[in-house]
């Protein structure tokens, strides 16, 4: 019992720990994007064009 007692605790505390992290991160950062199936072909021609095999 008292396990599972600390395991909520400890689970608590680190959502408490998570959503004040979330919080301090300012709007104005965009999120990565991925990037579209043409970059992907061209980053893969430019790959093969400098005789390097692309990576899978």
């Amino acid at each position: 019992m008292i396990r599972l007692l600390l395991a909520g605790a400890f689970v608590y505390v680190a959502y408490r720990v998570t959503k004040k992290v979330i919080d301090e991160v300012p709007d104005t950062v965009d999120p990565l994007l991925v990037p579209s199936q043409g970059d992907r072909e061209a980053l893969r021609r430019q790959s093969a064009a400098m005789g390097v095999e692309p990576q899978r």
